[in-house]
Parts: structure tokens; sequence; C-alpha cells
């Protein structure tokens, strides 16, 4: 089994096949989200690998709330968190080759669900930057071409089997691959048209 110290105290790793009741579990959370902070996003979106039917993943729904300019977002954050979703300000970056830790691109607020709720990843990113087109462009991608979500499955499977413990050496080895999609991805928009969604409110 392949392990590292610095993998060793991670979480486990617990990979579902896919759940019908994801895309209704999103459903009932949006429904939540428009009543408490309508006012504030431009869009709100099911995304990550709970959001593609027929493809393994943790239990866990990643949701995408597009506002216009992340500076300007204290009355979506009083609303949220008066609600009770958890802000971690240690994550204020996704990842992604080539582009600098810090880039405007990248950046993003992070909440988590409130205590007691089913688990969550909220993302709040700003519109027309890298890191919210990235997010709906995998997540297309995956859903019009079985063939690639089921070679992406293999490789989170295999992730997950080499670290069952520890959910850091899973998205090490996992992460990689984003940027091998996003190249694929990036040839299927061109060829197929594809543009950002219509409106997702």
């Amino acid at each position: 089994m392949l392990q590292s110290p610095a993998f060793a105290s991670s979480r486990p790793v617990v990979l579902l096949p896919y759940q019908p009741r994801w895309a209704e579990e999103f459903t009932a959370l949006a429904g939540r989200l428009h009543a408490l902070a309508e006012p504030w996003f431009q869009r709100l979106d099911h995304i990550g690998s709970t959001a593609v039917p027929g493809l393994a993943a943790k239990d866990v729904l990643d949701v995408q709330l597009t506002v216009a300019d992340l500076t300007q977002i204290p009355p979506l954050l009083q609303a949220l968190t008066g609600a009770g979703y958890q802000l971690r300000p240690g994550f204020q970056y996704d990842e992604f080759a080539d582009l600098p830790a810090d880039s405007l691109d990248l950046r993003k607020v992070y909440l988590r669900e409130p205590a007691g709720q089913r688990r969550l990843h909220l993302h709040v990113r700003e519109a027309g930057r890298f890191n919210t087109r990235f997010a709906l462009l995998l997540r297309d991608y995956l859903r019009a071409e079985p063939a690639a979500s089921r070679v992406y499955a293999q490789l989170k499977e295999r992730a997950a089997a080499l670290f069952p413990a520890s959910i850091a050496g899973y998205l090490y080895l996992k992460e990689p691959g984003f940027y091998l999609l996003y190249q694929a991805a990036t040839r299927w928009a061109e060829q197929t048209g594809w543009e950002l969604p219509g409106d997702a409110r």
C-alpha cells in the first residue's frame, strides 16, 4: 500500500456509486439558498462529481454561487453565516497548473454547511473568472462524454484504493487529472461550440 507520513493523519476516503438522491438534494438546497440569498448572486450551480450522473463520488455536494464581484459580497456572507453556513477563510484560492497561486482567476470564498446538515462545499466565485468557468466546463464535459467519465471514475477509485485512510493522499494523486481533463474539455468545447450554460437561478 502506497503511503507517506505526510498523508498519515488525514481523514478516510469513502467513494459511493452515483446516487440519484444527489440531484434531489441539490434541488432542495438550491431552494433554501434562493430564499436566503437571492438578491446577491447571479447564478447557482450543482458542480463536482455529484453533479455527473453515473460518476462515483464522495457524499459531498459541491455548489457554486457566481457573483459579480467578490469584493462586494458582505451582505451575501452575512445572510449565509447568519443561517449557520461556516466561512472557511483558509481556502481563498483554488489551485491550477500554470496559474499563479494568488491569481484573481483562482480567487473564491469557501463555506461549509451549517452544523448538523448534510456535507456541503459552497464555493462563491466571480463571474468571468477561470475557476468559475472551469467548474461548469468540466461538469458539462463529463456529462456529455461517458467514456471520459468512466476513466475519471477509475482514477478516483484507484486513488481511493491507494490512500483509503487519507483524503490528502487521495487528492494528491487525483488532482493532476483535473489538468488533463481540462485539456480534453477545452477541445470538446471548441468542437461542440459549448458556452457557459444559461440562467441557473
